[in-house]
C-alpha cells in the first residue's frame, strides 16, 4: 500500500497475477497510495520530477476507473506531512491541495469526477490533541464535500472523504515507552470519533526498533477495546453539538480554506512544492514546535517533565537476513526463467511510449507479463524522464 513512485508496476502485478489464475480485473480490490506530491513534500521516496509523475498518477486512476476495478487508485496522504512537522491545519490544506491536483489532472484527461472520485482514498494522522484532532477530522470532512461539490459538480458519493487514519509514530517516546500506549488509545478515540473508516494503531515500543510480537498485539487490542468496549463507534460525529469542538472545527475549517486559497495564487500543489512551499512551512513549523518542547512550553511526558532515571530499554531487533535471501534468490530465479528477448522487447516498448504522450499501464502490464522486475521498469522510465532534484 505505500508504494509510490512504483505505484504503477505494483498495480500491473496484480492485474498479471489475477488474469494468470483466471480472475477478471473488475473482481480485483484493494489500495495502492501513489501519492507522489507528499513524497516531494515529507517522506522522499520519489524518483521521476513532478510532471511524468504526475502523468503516471492519472493514468494509473483512469485504468482502474476504465477497467471497472474495485482498486482504491490513491491514498492520497497528509499523514506523513503531519508525522515530518505539519500543523493540524497544514495537515488538511495539503492533503487537499494534492488532491485538487490530482482531480484537476484527471477531469483535464477526459475522465468525469464521478466515474472515479467514489474511489478516491484518503490517509490522515491522529496526534495528542484530542479535540484538535476530532475538530480536524469533522472540517476535513465538510471541506473535501465542498469542494468535490462547487469545484467539480461531484454528487453524494464523489463529496465522501473515504479516509484511514493512522496514530501519530512521531510522538511516541523512546523515554519511558509504556506511555505510549496511553499516547495511542487517545489518538485512536479521537481518529473513531473524528469519523474515521479504518485505522491503524501503533506499538508502544516503535521508537525503539521494530514492533516486538506483545507491542503489536497490544497496539491491536486497543483497537479492539475502542471499537467494541467504548462505545464510541455506536454513532455518526459524537462530539457534534459541543460548543468547544464545533468552534474548534469552524476555526480550523476557515484557516485550511485560507491557505488553500495561499496555495492557489501561488499555481496550485505541484507549482507551491516545485517552489519549495510546502516544504518550508512544514519545517518551520517542526521547528517551532521543538523549541517549545525544549523551553518546556509544550510538555512531553517522560522527556520534559515527570522525567525518571531509567536504563536503557532492550528490545532485540528482528533478523530478517534470511527472508531477504530468499527474496534475492526468487528474483534470480525469475530472471533466469524468462525469455529475455520478450522482456528487452516490452521494456523498449515502455520507453517508446513514456517518451511519447501514450498510456503507460498496457506496456507496465506487457512488461511485467514478461517478468520483467520492478527495478528494470522503474530504471527504464527513469532512462526517459529523469530524476526529481529538490529545490532546497
Amino acid at each position: 500500500m505505500t508504494i509510490n513512485s512504483t505505484a504503477a508496476i505494483l498495480l500491473a502485478m496484480y492485474v498479471v497475477v489475477a488474469e494468470e489464475q483466471g480472475v477478471s480485473r473488475a473482481q480485483l480490490r484493494g489500495t495502492i497510495q501513489n501519492d507522489i506530491l507528499k513524497e516531494y513534500v515529507a517522506r522522499g521516496t520519489y524518483i521521476y520530477p513532478t510532471e511524468p509523475s504526475l502523468r503516471l498518477i492519472t493514468d494509473i486512476i483512469s485504468f482502474v476507473s476504465e477497467a471497472g476495478m474495485k482498486f482504491n487508485p490513491i491514498s492520497i496522504s497528509g499523514y506523513h506531512m503531519r508525522e515530518a512537522g505539519a500543523t493540524a491545519v497544514q495537515e488538511v490544506a495539503f492533503t487537499f491541495a494534492n488532491a485538487i491536483e490530482y482531480v484537476d489532472r484527471v477531469t483535464a484527461a477526459g475522465l468525469d469526477v464521478n466515474q472515479f472520485a467514489p474511489r478516491l482514498s484518503f490517509f490522515f494522522a491522529a496526534h495528542n490533541d484530542l479535540f484538535e484532532e476530532v475538530a480536524k477530522f469533522r472540517a476535513a470532512r465538510t471541506l473535501w464535500a465542498e469542494i468535490v461539490r462547487e469545484r467539480y459538480g461531484g454528487d453524494d458519493r464523489s463529496c465522501q472523504l473515504r479516509f484511514h487514519t493512522q496514530t501519530g509514530g512521531s510522538t511516541l517516546t523512546a523515554q519511558q515507552p509504556m506511555n505510549n500506549v496511553v499516547r495511542v488509545a487517545m489518538q485512536a478515540l479521537a481518529a473513531v470519533l473524528g469519523g474515521t473508516q479504518s485505522l491503524h494503531t501503533n506499538s508502544y515500543d516503535e521508537a525503539l526498533s521494530l514492533p516486538s510480537a506483545d507491542a503489536a498485539r497490544l497496539a491491536l487490542r486497543t483497537q479492539q477495546i475502542v471499537a467494541h468496549e467504548t462505545g464510541a463507534a455506536q454513532t455518526a460525529d459524537p462530539l457534534g453539538g459541543s460548543y468547544y469542538v464545533e468552534a474548534l472545527t469552524e476555526s480550523i475549517g476557515r484557516e485550511v480554506r485560507q491557505l488553500l486559497a495561499e496555495i492557489s495564487e501561488r499555481g496550485g500543489a505541484a507549482r507551491s512544492i516545485d517552489q519549495g512551499f510546502f516544504q518550508d512551512a512544514i519545517a518551520n513549523s517542526a521547528y517551532s514546535h521543538q523549541k517549545c518542547v525544549e523551553s518546556g512550553d509544550v510538555v512531553v511526558v517522560g522527556v520534559n517533565q515527570f522525567v525518571e532515571d531509567e536504563e536503557a530499554t532492550d528490545i532485540p531487533t528482528p533478523d530478517y537476513s534470511r527472508l531477504a535471501e530468499l527474496q534475492i534468490q526468487r528474483v534470480r530465479q525469475a530472471r533466469a526463467d524468462r525469455d529475455q528477448a520478450r522482456c528487452d522487447s516490452t521494456l523498449e516498448d515502455l520507453a517508446r511510449v513514456a517518451g511519447g504522450n501514450g498510456k503507460l499501464m498496457p506496456p507496465i502490464i506487457e512488461a511485467v507479463r514478461a517478468r520483467a522486475t520492478v527495478g528494470e521498469i522503474s530504471d527504464r522510465l527513469r532512462e526517459v524522464w529523469g530524476t526529481f532534484r529538490s529545490p532546497g
